[in-house]
């Protein structure tokens, strides 16, 4: 019962934070040489999107791991206008978007590494667990330059 209320409190204390700059997350990853996870989003018009976001993104699984080895960024396009991102941020997320989602897909998530080469991508929901999803993160390495 005492692992049970501390794992709790612990996953309590893991927290993410999703940057909307591209740049400032290549800086934060080549400082901490970790790697990168971009989410492409539309999250309040793309049902994947939000399924996507409830049960991997927000599980205490992929939280727990992202929080010491991912850097992590979401692209968003929402419709709605009571939504609406700044035109600063709809301008970083559509360079983004220019330059790895041209074809405009939804959800589609990408691993990167801290000078922006892609390692993995999920095109879609990606139909796994939470600890699958992990997993594929942790066993993907980038490769030296």
């Amino acid at each position: 019962m005492k692992l049970l209320f501390i794992s709790l409190i612990a996953g309590l204390f893991a927290n993410v934070t999703w940057l909307g700059d591209f740049n400032q997350a290549t800086t934060e990853a080549s400082k901490t040489h970790k790697l990168i996870l971009i989410n492409f989003s539309g999250s309040d018009w793309c049902g994947p999107c939000i399924r996507e976001r409830k049960e991997i993104l927000e599980n205490e699984a992929f939280i727990n791991y992202a929080s010491d080895h991912l850097v992590l960024v979401r692209a968003d396009f929402p419709r709605q206008k009571k939504n609406q991102l700044s035109k600063e941020q709809t301008k970083l997320n559509e360079a983004l978007a220019d330059k790895y989602n041209p074809d405009g897909k939804f959800p589609y998530t990408i691993l990167v590494d801290e000078h922006g080469k892609v390692l993995k991508d999920w095109d879609g929901f990606p139909n796994e667990s939470p600890d699958q999803f992990v997993a594929q993160i942790a066993g993907t390495t980038p490769v030296a330059n």
